[in-house]
Order: C-alpha cells, then structure tokens, then sequence
C-alpha cells in the first residue's frame, strides 16, 4: 500500500476473493459506487485478490454491498479501525515494539480474519501491535503479533480469539513470555525462513 493508505480512515473495508478477474470487477464496482476516501487492491497468495476500502462508515458499507458475494473468500467491516492497525499493515517491524515483557501470536486462515483480529485485540489491552502480515508468502494465512506486559498480551489474544473463533477462520494463538533475543532479532527482521537461510549465507 502506499503512503495514503496510512492515514486513518473513520472506516474500513476489506473483501477478500478466490477469483483475481471476479475481484477486479468489484474493485471498479466499488469505486465508483461511493465516495470511498481510499482504495488499495491487489494480488496475493494463494492467487486470492483483497479490496480494500476507507472512509467514512456509510460509503465503505455501499462499497462493500456493491463489491457482491461471488467468490468472496471472506470480509470485514470496522468502523473506527484502530490507527495501529493500518501502519501495522503497511510498514517493517518496529523491533522497539517487540522489545516487551510477552509477545502474543494470533495466526488465521484468510486475510481478513487477521486484521479483524488485531483491531480488537489492541482495542481490549494496553498493547503494542508490531506487525499486521496478509497472505503474502503465507498460502493464503495471515497472522498478527501483540507485545506487552504478559497480562495484557494474554487479554488481546483472548479478544482476538473471542472475535475469530466462530467464524472458522482461527489456525492458532500463543503468548510467549520473555521472547529470546535472538527470535526476537529474526521477527523483526523478516519472519521467512529462507530470508534468514540467505542472510546467513551472505554473512559466512
């Protein structure tokens, strides 16, 4: 995404399609049927097409009703997104932030579940939200990462599954308390294994 999908935005929107040409269609479908102040779309795993809306609640519900239900995968709708959700989203892992007492994991099948999850799970504690990872490189799954003091990683993660589980979406969770320096240097770098396989490689 780019810089304009950092600002906040009143509300957002995602839908998330198993067909790329069905996404597209609603992605033009959706522009042009309301004042949505932004719109992000795109390919990711595994071949899965994401729209995302923002703006105010009305125009992103118009938005999402005129994007259909043909090949949806899955969706979301939060008004008053959290703004640590987008940059989250948008931006490399802050190491700062996963410098804390706990770091909590909450890993869902689709795109949309995982954002859904961070933003009620940085809502219910008083926890920093280090990283937002959709799809890509993932097969499809998508995870988010909670860090804080061990009371309040274990309230967010409870949250998060409290909003995800019924929807069927839910791979897995974990609250780790005192994470290892070293898994903590590898998270904030890049959390794909081959990444580390050639850094390593490159540095011998």
């Amino acid at each position: 995404m780019s810089d304009a999908g950092r600002r906040l935005d009143p509300a957002i929107g995602l839908l998330e399609f198993s067909s790329i040409a069905a996404g597209i269609v609603a992605g033009d479908a959706m522009a042009k049927a309301a004042p949505v102040s932004s719109l992000h779309a795109g390919t990711v795993h595994p071949g899965r097409y994401l729209v995302l809306v923002g703006g105010d609640t009305a125009a992103v519900e118009i938005a999402l009703e005129r994007g259909g239900t043909d090949t949806v995968v899955d969706h979301l709708l939060l008004p008053n997104v959290h703004p640590t959700v987008i940059t989250a989203m948008t931006t490399s892992v802050d190491s700062a932030l996963l410098d804390h007492d706990a770091l909590g994991i909450v890993e869902t099948s689709t795109a949309a579940t995982a954002i859904v999850a961070a933003d009620a799970g940085v809502k219910a504690a008083d926890v920093s939200l280090p990283v937002v990872r959709v799809a890509d490189d993932l097969g499809g799954k998508a995870y988010c990462l909670f860090s804080g003091a061990v009371a309040d990683v274990e309230a967010a993660v409870e949250r998060a599954v409290a909003v995800t589980e019924p929807t069927a979406k839910l791979v897995g969770t974990a609250v780790i308390p005192q994470l290892h320096t070293e898994m903590r240097d590898n998270l904030a770098a890049e959390l794909r294994f081959n990444h580390h396989l050639q850094h390593r490689s490159e540095s011998s």
